[in-house]
């Protein structure tokens, strides 16, 4: 990892916080050429980019998972792994039953009622990666939140491996969950196919979950046509810390994040006199015993940089700026500075707080905004399952009163029908 004093290096380091991840024409390309064909071929096209991509030979009959193999993969599972699993499930819940929005009314007696009611969104699409590996944690964390806002209708996605088959891990998951509808696709056809709709996969309303870039370019390339829960890049965490956290907790965290891409982006921001050689030292040892080695010392080489700056608050603006993913905090008062911690997907506070909890079992979603986006988006939440709709209802004698307005802002922003909509009603 490159290490830059600041303000010394200033210039470069803004450069550094302040870059994304560009996007590929090559696999937008691709992307589009997918949609494209699942549009107009439906299931048959959405079977050959199967064959294609993830090496599987299915028929449409094949996509859907039966319930049967569903409930087995939970019977089969080891007792540890469901006890995980109950315990991650019932934290979530916890952590987001409040975040259920209420609508409310106002009454204008005698003239009228306005209404803003929050409903459901009818019909939900989760995108599960899989193929080699299990990520339950990514259906607990978009799923719980749906069912607690009431969406009806479930879609769970997830890709194959070249013999057809979908992770148990992933499966029996699904029927913990009281999920039944599992479709055997991945990749952006998976995608495409949610938003149009086949003949044997439903189409739905929106589509939340992450994937790789082929996924993540698909729900941009299609949002409009179905909502989306946010445009995710590669995984970031930036860490604040000074001497009282051990080197060995800051590096193993940077490396949490460090194993999932190539592309991944870990961050250190040290306040204070850093220990350049203890640090290197300590961060070639734990690549060294790392299975994800090579993915992580790509991740380090590309995107890892290191910071010393002189105080908190030079670490707040720099955290600010960066907006990232995961922020963790650990420095000896870190109480002064978390009010200022303006942008971010999550803030880990304290030493026994890594951000590895915050993926599996402490309850927040662990779906956040990335690429600088924590500046405007926010976790995944129940709300992104729900929608408003205002409902107006006015008397005669309400129009009477309100009636007059609405005319003279018509005319005044020159549209004579919607001036005579109301006329009519009062009958001049």
């Amino acid at each position: 990892m490159r290490i830059f004093q600041y303000p010394a290096s200033a210039e470069e380091v803004k450069r550094r916080l302040s870059a994304t991840v560009s996007r590929q024409p090559a696999i937008e390309k691709a992307a589009r050429g997918i949609i494209a064909g699942v549009r107009e071929g439906g299931d048959t096209a959405v079977v050959e980019f199967t064959r294609q991509f993830d090496h599987a030979s299915l028929t449409a009959e094949r996509f859907r998972v039966p319930p049967a193999e569903m409930r087995r993969a939970w019977q089969k599972m080891h007792s540890k792994v469901q006890c995980a699993i109950r315990m991650s499930a019932v934290r979530i819940k916890k952590f987001h039953t409040p975040q259920k929005p209420t609508g409310y009314i106002i009454k204008e007696l005698p003239i009228g009622r306005l209404e803003y009611r929050i409903s459901p969104i009818s019909s939900v699409g989760i995108y599960v990666p899989g193929g080699m590996a299990a990520y339950p944690s990514s259906l607990l964390m978009t799923a719980i939140p749906a069912l607690l806002a009431g969406v009806g209708h479930i879609v769970i996605t997830t890709p194959p491996d070249a013999k057809g088959n979908v992770n148990p891990v992933v499966l029996g998951t699904a029927h913990f969950l009281g999920l039944r509808e599992v479709y055997r696709i991945g990749g952006a056809q998976a995608i495409a196919a949610l938003a149009f709709g086949t003949k044997t996969i439903p189409r739905v309303d929106k589509v939340v979950g992450p994937g790789n870039a082929y996924v993540a370019t698909a729900k941009r390339l299609l949002y409009g046509i179905i909502d989306i829960d946010m445009i995710a890049g590669p995984s970031e965490i930036l860490i604040i810390a000074d001497d009282s956290a051990p080197l060995s907790y800051i590096v193993a965290d940077l490396l949490s994040q460090a194993e999932h891409d190539p592309l991944a982006v870990p961050i250190l921001i040290y306040v204070g006199s850093l220990n350049e050689r203890a640090f290197c030292g300590e961060l070639k040892r734990q690549i060294a015993d790392s299975p994800r080695s090579a993915i992580i010392r790509r991740a380090i080489d590309g995107q890892g940089i290191v910071v010393v700056v002189r105080s908190l608050a030079q670490a707040v603006e720099l955290a600010n700026m960066k907006a990232p993913e995961h922020l963790e905090v650990m420095v000896r008062r870190p109480e002064e500075i978390i009010p200022r911690l303006k942008n971010a997907g999550a803030i880990f506070v304290g030493q026994f707080t890594p951000e590895t909890v915050g993926d599996y079992v402490a309850g927040p979603n662990h779906v956040l905004p990335t690429m600088g986006t924590a500046r405007f988006f926010s976790p995944l939440s129940v709300m992104a399952f729900m929608k408003a709709t205002s409902i107006l209802r006015f008397t005669r004698e309400g129009i009477k009163k309100i009636g007059p307005a609405a005319i003279c802002l018509a005319e005044e922003e020159g549209f004579p029908a919607h001036a005579n909509a109301v006329r009519i009603r009062l009958g001049e």
